[in-house]
């Protein structure tokens, strides 16, 4: 099946953060398919740069550390230098750790927040500045299906997403008069990279093995199967199109029927 096409979309120019791996990559390729230029932006360069590579001549690779305004801005400014501005922000750098609510350390709470919501800030605003003195652009950020409902073993992670919901539905009210609009995608138990992490450590907790905690996840997943990256993907494409011109505030569920509210 193949994806939709936005045509309105060719020759913008678009910011993918964490966009080296998994979703953030996803989210990039299929930009890119509908004649996006994108930036690449990771904590990885290496990864960024083969991303960048693989995608090709629409594609730049930048460096950087989204929990540092002073990376984040320098990284905002080598796009502008280089694509001569950009149109869309897809923040969707994100990290996690899992443990018992009551054994979580200081550090792994600030870690999830420093990335997960920090990032959001940071991204959102610096990029949201630009937009506002040009007039127009379009925020996604990447939440979770763990900032609609809490998530066990994962409690400091569903914290840091249900901010980054409540942040985007309040910048949504701040920027829509200036034409702006400002959406969040929320993905279930998506196959990548981090949830084979995940799995790992949940079936260590659980005292299960990995098999069984991806079958539970298939079964809490009334369509039937892991979700994929391109699931997300395809949704955030949409949401940067003239097509969601009539949303903004939406914490969009992309979860295959795990949670329906």
């Amino acid at each position: 099946m193949s994806s939709p096409t936005f045509p309105e979309l060719a020759g913008r120019r678009a910011i993918v953060t964490g966009g080296a791996t998994g979703i953030g990559r996803a989210i990039a390729v299929a930009l890119s398919r509908q004649s996006v230029r994108v930036a690449i932006c990771d904590i990885d360069a290496p990864a960024a740069s083969a991303t960048a590579a693989a995608i090709g001549a629409e594609a730049i690779a930048v460096a950087i550390d989204v929990r540092k305004r002073e990376s984040v801005t320098t990284a905002f400014a080598e796009v502008e230098a280089t694509l001569g501005g950009y149109d869309i922000l897809v923040a969707n750098a994100g990290v996690s750790t899992m443990r018992p609510a009551l054994d979580l350390t200081d550090d792994e709470w600030d870690y999830n927040f420093d990335v997960n919501a920090r990032g959001i800030f940071l991204t959102n605003q610096i990029a949201a500045r630009r937009f506002k003195s040009q007039g127009h652009g379009v925020i996604v950020n990447t939440a979770s299906l763990a900032a609609k409902v809490g998530a066990p073993l994962l409690a400091h992670y569903s914290a840091s997403k249900f901010a980054v919901l409540g942040w985007t539905q309040a910048l949504a009210r701040e920027l829509a008069p200036l034409g702006v609009r400002v959406n969040a995608v929320c993905p279930g138990f998506v196959s990548t990279g981090m949830q084979e992490r995940e799995v790992a450590w949940e079936a260590a907790l659980r005292g299960v093995t990995p098999e069984r905690v991806v079958d539970d996840y298939i079964a809490q997943t009334p369509l039937g199967r892991l979700e994929q990256p391109d699931d997300v993907a395809d949704v955030a494409v949409f949401l940067c199109s003239n097509s969601a011109r009539f949303m903004t505030g939406q914490g969009v569920n992309v979860t295959g029927g795990v949670y329906m509210t």
